[in-house]
């Protein structure tokens, strides 16, 4: 079931970074490659909630979409405000049920309840050798708009690429 958070108070963080987990490990090395695995955790986890509470949820129109079964987060996203619609990131499906469609559930369900929303266009980077994120996004009726991204702080990369839905 898809729940839209647009408040911290409203995230069940512990649950949140469980989804995030294999990513925030993965930052953790990284960013932090002096400290030990379970000092990287925790830093990369401090920063994710910080930047969600300082940041994030300070913007207008910010949200979180999280798809849940039986009060478990399965996976998540985040919309943010970006052009002239919203800017979808951090895709993310808990390691252990990958592969069961929760991401396409996801953002199939993000999907609809933005059309009756304000919102008519939805932008996503994602990196060129994501396989993965390119099918589901695809599924869902993006389609590539651009061999590279722009993200929100104006830095360019040539690794990703943007997709863009018409909702």
């Amino acid at each position: 079931m898809l729940k839209i958070i647009e408040t911290m108070s409203e995230l069940n963080t512990e649950q949140l970074m469980l989804v995030y987990r294999q990513s925030n490990l993965e930052n953790g090395e990284e960013f932090y490659p002096d400290f030990s695995p379970i000092e990287q955790l925790i830093k990369v986890e401090n920063a994710f909630l910080a930047y969600l509470r300082q940041d994030f949820f300070q913007q207008k129109n910010a949200m979180y979409a999280i798809w849940i079964v039986d009060g478990i987060y399965l996976a998540a996203l985040r919309l943010e405000p970006y052009k002239d619609g919203l800017l979808l990131q951090a895709l993310e499906t808990a390691p252990e049920v990958r592969r069961n469609g929760y991401a396409y559930k996801l953002m199939a369900s993000v999907v609809s309840f933005l059309r009756t929303t304000q919102w008519r266009r939805v932008y996503s980077h994602i990196a060129k050798r994501n396989v993965p994120s390119i099918g589901v996004h695809t599924k869902c009726g993006f389609q590539r708009i651009s061999e590279s991204a722009t993200y929100i702080d104006g830095t360019v990369t040539q690794n990703s690429a943007t997709y863009c839905i018409e909702l």
